[in-house]
Order: structure tokens, then C-alpha cells, then sequence
């Protein structure tokens, strides 16, 4: 099944006091691969940068660095996107995954060994960092002999149940520490909190940075995060059926904790990191400026029905138009520093 989405990202920042230098990083164009084809992507950036580059980054993500060399008091910047999403797990197969330990143990360190990529995505990072809680949290679910996959959707279940969605309820730099005691947080937090408790069982998870759409075309529920950019985070689980196979996805299952699904075609994947910081949708260095206020927009609309591999048509559910500049200031999170 695919589904064509558009996607409008709109990001201001009005100054208090004129900004004479900024330099920005935006990881805003959506990634490509064959079950997500980048059909147009519009960035337009006012006042008009004096310097604007195009790139790829260690990890696959298209970025665009741009500078500003005029003073400015407002800066905007706005994302069109339009995708094609197909649906990538369809057959998944949770209990044929591998057990959880048998990939955990293929990752240790052994003298004069060969290193497993994969490993990278194991180790801690600055907003993921080790935590015990975490191991704790997930014990009753990593039992001896466990598919990965099994012992990951359980998991997942856990934290939707036992926390809490809500919106302003944590900020940019909150410890995740300090998430796990207040059992509440946003899209954000539970893709980090789900990343550092795999992580403490040895197996690797990536943050995945994106947009979805209130209801999924193939229907269920409300999705809690989608009047914002979203976050989950992929687990790797290599040789489960249902799983790509290759390609740069190729291991990797998506797991979406804020609403416990497992992601389909409403959700279009932006970029992947070791969490939030390595994909901030955009961050900045500026000289200047004084106070400033920022407002965040996104609309998330489907274009087309989804088309199953048949030809055939599914039936398309309302409620798939999301926008919401108050609600999507929270999970944004734009990094702006000062000199």
C-alpha cells in the first residue's frame, strides 16, 4: 500500500534586538529510499541567505547549511514536502526475530575482532545517556531466549501505558532522568526513553525524526504528535521477516511508542540520529538578537488514496489534515545559541 503526502513546515523567529550574523543547519528534506520517494521539496528561507549549501551527512540525512550576513529582526522558514510512502511491514513476523541476547552478544568487543557497524547505534549519546532505571524498566520484557522483536513491541506497550503524552510537560534540555520520575513527556521523550532502555540490553536503536498524519491511511486511532513534527525510533533486527533486507533501511523496524503502532504510511521519515540533537530540524548560531519568540507550524495532509499492490484502492479515513501552530512549538525544539 502506498500513500502520497504533503507536508508544510513553517518555522519563525522574531527578534527582540537586529541580528547582524546567523548561520542555520536544517534537516527538513525527507529521506529517500525505495518504500519513501521524494516526489518535490521546497525550502525557502527569508530574508534571503548570503551563502546556502546542500548536503548529506554521516548518517544519510539531507541538510542545508545557510547564512545570513544582513541584519534581520524576523527569520522564516518554510518546508514544502511531497512523498510517496509505501508501506514497509506488512509481513512482519515478531516471533521469527532473532533472540534479543543472541544479537547482544554479537556485538561485544573481542580482541582483534571484526567491528559491527551496527555497534554505534548501541553505545550512549548525549541525550540518551546510560541509566539503570532504564535497564529496570525493561527487564520483565528481555526474558532468556525472546524474539527481538517480541520483547521490543512489549516494551513499547509498557511505556504508552505507563506514561503519560503531554504537551509542554518537558523541555529541550530535561533529563531524561527526570522523564522516567514524572512518567510524562512528549513524542521526543519516548523515543528516547525507549532508545536508552534497548540500548542497556546491548541492542541498537536510532531516533528517527519526521511528520505523521492524525489518523494513519490504513485507519485506527487518533495519533497523539501529529500537529507537530514527531519522533520514534528504529530497533535492528536483522534476518526478521517483514524487515528490509537491503538498502539503508535494511535491519531496521520502526517502532512509534507515543501511540504504540508500529509505523505505517501516515508517518513520513525526515532523518536519523542517535537522538535529537544529531537531526534538529533547524538550529542556528546567531550575533545579536536579543529576546526572541519562535512559532512553529505544521500540516500533514494525504494527497491521493493509498493504492495496495493490487491497484486496488483502501478506504480513507477522515481527520487526516493536521495543523496546529500552538501544539507544534513543543515538540520542535529548534536549538538557537548565541555569540
Amino acid at each position: 500500500m502506498t500513500a502520497v503526502l504533503e507536508v508544510v513546515h513553517e518555522t519563525a523567529y522574531d527578534y527582540a534586538a537586529p541580528v547582524s550574523l546567523a548561520h542555520h543547519l536544517a534537516h527538513l528534506q525527507p529521506l529517500q529510499d525505495e518504500h519513501q520517494q521524494l516526489l518535490n521539496f521546497e525550502l525557502t528561507v527569508e530574508p534571503q541567505p548570503a551563502q546556502s549549501n546542500d548536503s548529506v551527512d554521516a548518517m544519510g540525512n539531507a541538510q542545508r547549511h545557510f547564512s545570513l550576513t544582513q541584519p534581520h529582526r524576523q527569520l522564516r522558514v518554510r518546508a514544502r514536502s511531497r512523498v510517496s510512502v509505501a508501506a514497509r511491514f506488512g509481513g512482519l513476523q515478531p516471533e521469527a526475530s532473532p533472540p534479543w541476547e543472541t544479537l547482544a552478544a554479537g556485538l561485544r568487543y573481542v580482541a582483534l575482532g571484526p567491528y559491527p557497524p551496527a555497534v554505534e547505534w548501541a553505545l550512549p549519546s548525549l541525550y540518551v545517556p546510560r541509566l539503570g532505571a532504564l535497564r529496570e524498566q525493561a527487564q520483565p520484557h528481555f526474558t532468556p531466549g525472546t524474539p527481538v522483536v517480541v520483547a521490543a513491541l512489549s516494551l513499547m506497550r509498557a511505556l504508552f501505558s505507563e506514561f503519560r503524552y503531554q504537551s509542554d510537560s518537558t523541555k529541550i534540555d530535561t533529563p531524561l532522568q527526570e522523564v522516567l520520575l514524572q512518567r510524562a513527556g512528549v513524542c521526543q521523550d519516548f523515543a528516547h526513553l525507549m532508545i536508552g532502555a534497548l540500548r542497556m540490553w546491548g541492542l541498537p536503536a536510532r531516533y528517527v525524526s519526521g511528520y505523521l498524519l492524525t489518523r494513519a491511511p490504513e485507519g485506527g486511532a487518533h495519533l497523539l504528535g501529529a500537529d507537530a513534527s514527531h519522533a520514534w525510533l528504529q530497533v535492528w533486527c536483522p534476518g526478521t521477516p517483514g524487515v528490509p533486507d537491503s538498502g539503508p533501511g535494511a535491519g531496521w523496524l520502526d517502532l512509534d511508542p507515543t501511540n504504540n503502532v508500529v509505523p505505517g504510511t501516515g508517518h513520513v521519515r525526515v532523518a536519523i540520529g542517535r537522538d535529537f540533537g544529531d537531526v534538529t530540524p533547524l538550529r542556528g548560531v546567531i550575533r545579536g538578537g536579543g529576546r526572541h519568540t519562535l512559532r512553529v507550524a505544521v500540516s500533514t495532509r494525504q494527497l491521493e488514496e493509498p493504492v495496495c499492490a493490487d491497484g486496488a484502492s483502501d478506504v480513507v479515513t477522515d481527520g487526516t489534515d493536521a495543523t496546529s501552530p500552538a501544539q507544534a512549538a513543543d515538540p520542535e525544539r529548534e536549538l538557537l545559541t548565541k555569540f
